[in-house]
């Protein structure tokens, strides 16, 4: 990417999220981010107050859901000034952001317009990808790989992608099968995918997903139906 400065924005979709928060926006490197957008998923505890006072652009979704954060801190985007490259990172500090220049790089490059950090092809510590996780990882990763001919690795949720590009993806999917959509439909519309190692570590508090069974189920069975259901599509259909 040539020309005038190029826009970085992080987004940040965070549930009861007080205490790993003032962590992550510390570490996310500014510059090259311009803006952090957080979106409080309908918290009942301080979220929204500290990601304020570590200087995030602050939006609110009530309804519970990852992807439905996600889809209301990038309408907020949308409408103000929207960026040229979007990362998307947890807030409960599993990630490390201080990595995001390893993602945006190939983009920057021109070599990609979505990239994936993995955790399975980084550092990770003892027992920060739990077992579920793990199986889910490797069961939805080899369905895409015979439905759609692309060897990805992981799901995880640090990644990058060209706001143009992510706006040709047209997302919807409002809760646990959000990153398999944008993995789906990245190659439907022939995107240039590609994954970067990541380092990972325990989070900070009990994951909302696979840290309770039903999350584990639920999860498990919308991101396989996510990749299901996108491979019966006719391509190119924008959806």
């Amino acid at each position: 990417m040539t020309g005038s400065p190029t826009q970085i924005d992080v987004v940040i979709p965070a549930f009861n999220e007080e205490a790993s928060l003032p962590l992550v926006l510390a570490a996310v490197p500014r510059p090259p981010v311009r803006r952090i957008v957080v979106c409080d998923n309908n918290s009942t505890d301080e979220t929204a107050r500290v990601a304020a006072a570590g200087g995030a652009v602050v939006v609110a979704e009530r309804r519970p859901g990852y992807g439905g954060a996600c889809l209301r801190a990038l309408d907020h985007l949308r409408q103000n000034d929207p960026p040229d490259i979007v990362v998307f990172l947890d807030g409960d500090y599993s990630d490390h952001p201080e990595e995001l220049p390893r993602l945006i790089e190939p983009i920057l490059a021109g070599e990609s317009d979505l990239v994936i950090g993995s955790r399975a092809l980084g550092d990770h510590d003892p027992g920060a990808l739990l077992p579920q996780a793990r199986a889910g990882n490797f069961i939805a990763c080899l369905l895409m790989r015979l439905l759609y001919r692309h060897r990805y690795t992981d799901l995880g949720p640090f990644r990058a992608i060209r706001w143009d590009r992510l706006e040709q993806l047209r997302m919807a999917d409002p809760d646990f099968g959000w990153t398999a959509e944008m993995q789906v439909k990245a190659l439907r519309h022939g995107l240039k995918v590609r994954e970067v190692p990541v380092s990972y570590r325990k989070r900070i508090g009990v994951s909302k997903v696979t840290g309770t069974l039903y999350g584990t189920v639920m999860a498990g069975y919308k991101i396989l139906w996510t990749v299901l259901r996108y491979s019966v599509r006719r391509r190119g259909d924008g959806k």
